[in-house]
């Protein structure tokens, strides 16, 4: 497709075809940068049929459990397919692997999970596949429209297809390890998951941990592994402060570790916390990535 693509649609059009207020269009374009609308001679925005297909495919993410800043960092980290016939292909084999994680089939959803490598990219399968489907399940559960039965035995197996992904990635042993792990409090896995593969596909190597553990289990891993970077996640806004505790304790106590924090919590921070705790912001995107690694690894 052309680069030089002629925009047809009015921002009121695409607001009607997203289906979201035009107030939500111009803040994601203002804070996210993922698209740039053309200006006609009266500075009106308007749209190609590309800016659609990336709006389209954003909310979709939205809609699925993702918060907007995921979706974009998910965008920037896979080639984006404009195939509608790749999407259904997903999406069918999403529901039919629910399906089978929800009827306790290990077997076909490991063929399901299988099948879908064979047809898409790696990145493809953990984003759009796998880590949807943790998404949505955490959701099912958390409106009580499945069992705890269900909910363990499908994130199970989810994360370990992802883990052992990610483990198959080779390092690289000139650059420094990297320990992973969700603040204080947090279960929510799925942004540090997402990191992790980033980080793992740079060829970092990651101790990655998971959910959360104890404080002091944490300065006896940082002590034995002696990483150059740690990063936390948090997505429930209800244990900010004591990921931020944490990262001030482990200042005082790992002076030499570059500690990153990131995820949902930490993108709603109010201006005058976060810019108490910049250097430690990795940010939402996968070029706010790139920057803060870079500027530490300088």
């Amino acid at each position: 497709m052309s680069n030089h693509e002629e925009g047809k649609y009015n921002i009121k059009a695409v607001s009607k075809m997203l289906g979201i207020q035009p107030g939500t269009l111009r803040a994601w374009e203002r804070r996210y940068n993922m698209i740039a609308p053309v200006r006609n001679e009266s500075g009106h925005r308007l749209y190609t049929d590309r800016h659609v297909k990336i709006l389209k495919w954003l909310v979709s993410k939205v809609n699925q459990g993702f918060t907007i800043s995921q979706a974009v960092s998910l965008l920037d980290k896979q080639e984006f397919q404009e195939s509608s016939e790749e999407y259904l292909q997903t999406d069918r084999v999403a529901d039919e692997l629910l399906q089978a994680l929800l009827n306790f089939e290990e077997a076909k959803a490991q063929e399901l999970i299988n099948t879908a490598f064979a047809l898409f990219t790696i990145d493809k399968v953990i984003i759009d596949i796998l880590a949807g489907l943790l998404v949505k399940i955490g959701d099912l559960w958390e409106n009580e429209k499945i069992t705890t039965a269900h909910e363990h035995f499908a994130t199970s197996i989810l994360r370990s297809r992802i883990g052992m992904i990610m483990h198959s990635f080779p390092h690289n042993g000139i650059l420094p390890k990297v320990v992973a792990v969700c603040g204080p409090g947090e279960w929510h896995e799925l942004g540090l998951l997402i990191f992790t593969l980033y980080v793992r596909r740079k060829g970092f190597e990651v101790i990655y941990l998971g959910t959360s553990i104890k404080e002091e289990d944490l300065d006896i891993v940082l002590q034995t592994v002696n990483p150059k970077f740690l990063f936390l996640s948090c997505t429930m806004r209800g244990n900010l402060d004591k990921t931020l505790k944490t990262i001030d304790h482990l200042k005082e106590s790992f002076p030499e570790v570059e500690i990153g924090v990131g995820g949902f919590a930490v993108d709603t921070m109010s201006s005058g916390v976060k810019e108490h705790y910049v250097e430690h912001v990795v940010g939402q995107s996968k070029k706010d990535w790139d920057n803060w690694l870079k500027s530490k690894m300088a």
